[in-house]
This record gives C-alpha cells, structure tokens and sequence, in this order.
C-alpha cells in the first residue's frame, strides 16, 4: 500500500507540474507530448515509472485529477485529459461528470450468470463485462437484439492514436436497423470518464460508418447494483440520454411484489 501511495503521489507531482507549465488564466484547452512526462520526472527528481503513458491513464480512468487542477476549472465543468495523436494529449474542459445517480431504483434481473463464470472472473471489469453478457442486459438497456463481436477492441482512430473499447456489441431492431454499441465498463476504483466515450464514438464512426452508434457505459455500484447509461451527441459533447440501474437476485428473490411494482411503474 504505501508503493502504490507513493506512486500516487508521484504522478500527481508530474501531472500538476506539465499542467502548470501550460495552463494560463481563461484556458479551456491545451495540449502536451508524452516526452513532458519524462522532463517532469527528471525535473522534478522522482522515479519514472516503466510504462510512461500510465501517468496519464492513471488521471484519465482510475482516479480524479489533482485537487490542485480541479480548483482552475469554472463552475459546472470539469477538467478532462483526451487523446490528440500519437504520444499527444489535450487538457480541455467538458460539462459532463459520469455518476450513477444515487436516486434511481434498481430494476431486479433474474441471474443467468452460470456459476462456475462467477467464481472465477478474474477482476472487477470481467466480472462485470460477463453479467452484462449472461443476462443480456445490454439487449434489455437499449431494447435491441445484440450480439457480442469482439471484446478489448484495440486500434488506432486518425487525430487521437491508439484507443482500447472493452466490448463491441453489433444489434438489429425490429425494423431491421443495424447498430454497433461500444461498451465501457468500470468496476471497483476504477472511473467511468467521459473521453472513453467520445473515442468509442469516433471509434465506431471510422470502423463501421454505415451503423448507427450507441455509445453505453456500465459501472459497478454498492451491493452489485449495476448502472447502465447510453450517451447521444449534443452541441458537440457528448450526453448522458438514458441511465438505469440493475439488481441481479436469484429468482427466488423476484416475488409477486416486485412483479407487481415494475408493472405499476410501466403503466405509468
């Protein structure tokens, strides 16, 4: 624990130093080169660690930016670190902060996750990836018969580099539309951010332009509750549309009661 905290505080140091030298007063946007991180290490004398673009994907999906950083962002925005080419990045300000809201109810799913997956996922992320899989609870979110067609899709995408979606859904609708449905999932520390978003868009717009795309996100929340949300694009950012919570029980414990109540809310 203390390695890992002082790794922390070592990227943190290397972060707020490259954004500092960058950053004036009224910024919303500037952009860095991999080869800062190693001037920034060196400068400031700390060890560099083995695989440099973790510093970077350290902020980006695993943990927040330094307080340091978040206090120069306006009210209502946030600041994010994008992909901007081969070894390039971009510190930008966006409006949109990806959270499970606390105040929807969960929608109880019988469990169809065989037993021997669950005992032997490996981590936070596959275990979740295979629930979403099992149950289908991506055909239930977005109401589209899908399928899975490749899961940590890794390729290059022109003017952001190498991007990485953990699972690629492809589904057909009742009126024969076709849809490609990029998938990130988050589970124990890890934050669901809303740059991972915006490259399965681009993504998808290169890879397969003749499908409609609807970018999802899933993160695990408290007492195995997973939050689903689906973005759509709104004057150039990208937006939460849709956001619903999951539960899956044994289906002894879906009773008439719960039936009852789903029922109700449907009706209204």
């Amino acid at each position: 624990m203390a390695n890992v905290a002082s790794r922390t505080q070592q990227y943190v140091r290397i972060i707020t130093m490259i954004f500092d030298e960058h950053y004036r007063e009224g910024m919303e946007a500037f952009e860095f080169e991999r080869s800062e991180i190693i001037d920034a290490a060196q400068a400031l004398d700390v060890p560099l660690p083995k695989n440099v673009g973790d510093v970077v994907y350290s902020f980006r999906y695993r943990r927040p930016l330094p307080e340091t950083i978040t206090a120069r962002a306006p009210e209502g925005k946030e600041w994010v670190i994008r992909l901007a080419g081969r070894a390039r990045y971009r510190f930008a300000l966006t409006a949109v902060s990806i959270r499970p809201n606390a105040m929807l109810v969960a929608i109880k799913v019988p469990d169809a996750t065989p037993g021997i997956v669950a005992m032997y996922a490996l981590s936070d992320e596959q275990a979740l990836l295979a629930r979403l899989r099992y149950n289908r609870l991506i055909d239930v979110f977005a109401g589209v018969t899908c399928y899975s067609l490749q899961n940590h899709l890794r390729t290059t995408v022109r003017g952001m580099g190498q991007v990485e979606t953990d699972e690629v859904y492809v589904g057909v609708d009742k009126r024969g539309m076709h849809y490609v449905l990029p998938v990130q999932a988050k589970g124990g520390t890890d934050r669901l951010s809303i740059v991972q978003i915006e490259q399965d868009a681009a993504l998808c717009a290169e890879k397969f332009p003749e499908l409609i795309c609807r970018p999802i996100a899933a993160q695990f929340m408290e007492e195995g509750v997973i939050a689903l949300f689906e973005f759509v694009q709104d004057k150039g950012e990208f937006r939460i549309s849709d956001e619903r919570h999951y539960k899956l029980v044994p289906p002894e414990e879906l009773t008439d009661d719960d039936l009852r109540a789903l029922r109700s809310r449907g009706a209204a």
